[in-house]
């Protein structure tokens, strides 16, 4: 089990009707604790049905991520879960992986520095509750400028002078309603944090 170089030497993993995972690469029965290994060594995988070959990574990972937590992990915890749940037919369904993907990227490349810190504030609750607001407060910052991707007329993407452009600026009620949810999640991650 290793990184592979490029896409050509993905690894791909069969799975069958009796639910059994056939890594292609080594010739053998794997199983889900394989696949969770892969992962944690970065190496690129997918898993395909064996009879049609359609793509099924995601419903493993998704089925890790449920026994993880089913063990006692809690990694996700209640709150996030509900929220996330929420979010499936919402009117930002669609910004929700990207905002999630942007975050879990950037909370990856700052998680070294996040260890120091918060390995260094835990002799107090107080400095451990500081570096969380600080990570949340950088996290609300690239959802706002997610959103802003999705919308050219946040933060001035769009400017003329006269006052039917400025008319035609006026917030729709889409845009309303996400700024309505972002105040919200604010709201609850100040109540969460003590603020």
């Amino acid at each position: 089990m290793g990184k592979k170089d490029n896409a050509s030497d993905a690894i791909v993993i069969k799975k069958y009707a009796n639910r059994r995972l056939y890594d292609t690469s080594t010739s053998q029965y794997v199983t889900l604790d394989y696949v969770r290994k892969l992962v944690k060594e970065g190496a690129d995988f997918t898993v395909v049905d064996a009879k049609s070959g359609e793509d099924l990574t995601h419903s493993v990972l998704s089925q890790i991520i449920f026994e993880e937590e089913a063990r006692g992990e809690n990694l996700l915890p209640l709150p996030f879960l509900r929220q996330l749940i929420q979010y499936y037919d919402d009117s930002l369904q669609s910004v929700v992986p990207s905002y999630l993907q942007a975050t879990m990227e950037a909370f990856a490349q700052q998680q070294e520095a996040m260890r120091e810190r918060f390995a260094g504030s835990m002799h107090s609750p107080q400095a451990m509750m500081d570096a969380f607001q600080e990570q949340t407060r950088r996290n609300m910052e690239m959802f706002g400028q997610a959103v802003q991707m999705f919308n050219p007329y946040i933060g001035g993407g769009a400017a003329s002078g006269d006052e039917d452009a400025s008319a035609s600026h006026e917030e729709s009620d889409e845009l309303k309603a996400m700024r309505a949810e972002l105040d919200a999640m604010r709201a609850k991650i100040d109540k969460m944090s003590g603020n």
